[in-house]
C-alpha cells in the first residue's frame, strides 16, 4: 500500500531540509520497486506550498509546489523543513493545518528550524525535541516549556519526530523508512544514496 509523504515548502526554506527527505523517500521507493515490480509504489512524495504560487528557497532555488495546504491529497506523513521560518510562524492557517493533522493521527516531523513550527502549534510542550545547534538557544528562549536536546540527530516521540540541522533530516528520514517499512530497506536506501547513516537518536 502506497504511503504518501507531504513536504511543506515555502519562501526561504532550506534546500537540503526538504530535498534530503524527498531524496530518501523517492530513493526508498525506487530501491523497493527493484524487488517488487508488480506492487504499488511504496512512497509517494508531494510538495505542499502555502498557495499554488512558486516559492524560492534560500539562495534562490525556485520550487513549484505540487499542491497547497487546502487541496493536497490525504497524507500519511508530514515533513516540516526548516529555513527562515519567521513568516511561517505568523501563518495561522499553517499552525491550524499542523494541529489538524496531528489530531488525525498523522505522523508529523520536522527538520532543523521546522521544530519552531511545531512549537508554535503548541504540540511540543513538555516533550524532548531537537533542532539545529545554532537555533537551540532561540528555541529554548521562545518556548521554555519545550525540552530541547542538542546531542542527538533526531528525537522520536511516536507521532512527532524532530531532527537536528539540515543533513540530519536525511538521518531522520532513513529512520522513518525503517519505521514505515523495515530496517533492511532503510539500510539499502542509505547504501544507494552513498550516505553514512548516523543512527543516534534519543
Amino acid at each position: 500500500m502506497t504511503q504518501r509523504i507531504g513536504i511543506y515548502v515555502y519562501d526561504q526554506v532550506e534546500v537540503l531540509d526538504f530535498a534530503g527527505p524527498y531524496e530518501v523517500f523517492t530513493t526508498a521507493s525506487r530501491v523497493y520497486a527493484r524487488e517488487h515490480l508488480s506492487e504499488a509504489q511504496l512512497f509517494e512524495v508531494v510538495t505542499i506550498g502555502p498557495t499554488s504560487a512558486p516559492v524560492h528557497a534560500r539562495a534562490g532555488l525556485k520550487i513549484e509546489p505540487d499542491c497547497t495546504l487546502v487541496n493536497h491529497p490525504p497524507l500519511d506523513c508530514v515533513v516540516l523543513p526548516g529555513g527562515v521560518v519567521t513568516a511561517e510562524l505568523e501563518r495561522g492557517e499553517l499552525t491550524s493545518w499542523i494541529r489538524q493533522h496531528l489530531a488525525r493521527g498523522v505522523l508529523t516531523t520536522s527538520v532543523c528550524t521546522g521544530a519552531f513550527l511545531l512549537a508554535r502549534a503548541g504540540v511540543l510542550d513538555g516533550h524532548e525535541v531537537t533542532t539545529h545547534w545554532d537555533d537551540v538557544a532561540a528555541l529554548r528562549e521562545g518556548y521554555p516549556r519545550v525540552k530541547v536536546r542538542e546531542d542527538v540527530r533526531w528525537v522520536d516521540l511516536g507521532q512527532i519526530v524532530t531532527s537536528a540541522g539540515i543533513s540530519a533530516g536525511i538521518d531522520m528520514s532513513l529512520h522513518l523508512v525503517e519505521r514505515l517499512h523495515n530496517r533492511q530497506l532503510a539500510e539499502r536506501t542509505a547504501r544507494q544514496l552513498d550516505f553514512a547513516w548516523t543512527q543516534v537518536a534519543a
